[in-house]
């Protein structure tokens, strides 16, 4: 049995940028423990596979420890591979996924738009240990959604945070964001999920479902420019919409090639 494999740099337009997804298209679903232990193998923040249907196609992603509810690199990269290498026609693909609803992706240019469900962090006393295990500068403020959410002053406080992953590993969420008001964007933001076998992703779409409706509401503005501060940086154009973020950025295709077992 082979199944073809790809890889894609999201948002970036340079390979080895960006955050990096394998994509792994399906006639049919294969037994999770197989999806999984693929992601395992891969060793990279997701692995997506997509099978067809009606209206689009289902998709799935897969971190080297689990199955996650969400993922927007994953999401960008398997409308890149869509579109860029299996011929699809549209400009616009439905992807349905099981805990985020139905998520649209639209050609616009060299980059690719997603329609991304906003969800906007609330003010929380932070858990013990969490302060600490990202340093010694304290944040302005601690709030959550899904995932833990950290407002700290400057951009170089975000530039110098050196965590503890050990401790962020036994946080009770998906993973920690941290961020601050931009120098040359209007926002920048690092995302750290140990827990999820991903130390520092490089870029992550979801984080950007909390980071835009925070920012929107802090800077009174509606159309965002970001970026994620990680080694291999990413940059992304944002848009809140009412209950949804539009989460826009470029890919490049890295590999093509074929699992076979």
């Amino acid at each position: 049995m082979t199944i073809p494999i790809y890889q894609a740099d999201a948002f970036t337009d340079q390979l080895f940028g960006g955050n990096p997804a394998a994509i792994c298209p399906l006639d049919n679903w294969l037994p999770d423990e197989i999806m999984q232990k693929i992601a395992i193998e891969n060793n990279l923040a997701e692995t997506a596979f997509f099978v067809k249907n009606e209206t689009g196609y289902k998709l799935r992603w897969f971190t080297p420890e689990y199955e996650i509810d969400l993922c927007g690199h994953a999401t960008l990269a398997s409308a890149h591979i869509l579109f860029s290498e299996l011929g699809f026609a549209g400009d616009e693909i439905h992807f349905e996924t099981v805990k985020a609803g139905v998520l649209t992706v639209k050609k616009d240019g060299d980059k690719y738009s997603m329609d991304f469900p906003s969800r906007p962090p609330i003010h929380i006393e932070p858990p013990i240990g969490l302060v600490e295990a990202l340093g010694e500068k304290q944040p302005l403020e601690v709030l959550r959604s899904r995932d833990y959410f950290l407002v700290y002053e400057s951009e170089d406080d975000i530039k110098d945070i050196s965590p503890d992953f050990y401790a962020l590993s036994k946080m009770d969420t998906v993973g920690v964001i941290v961020t601050a008001k931009g120098d040359k964007a209007d926002f920048v933001s690092r995302f750290f999920a140990p827990g999820a076998g991903i130390p520092e992703d490089p870029v992550t779409g979801s984080a950007h479902c909390n980071l835009i409706p925070y920012w929107a509401d802090k800077l009174g503005k509606d159309k965002l420019h970001a970026y994620q501060l990680s080694a291999r940086k990413g940059e992304l154009w944002c848009e809140l919409h009412g209950d949804r973020v539009l989460i826009s950025g470029k890919a490049v295709t890295y590999l093509r090639g074929e699992i076979g077992f």
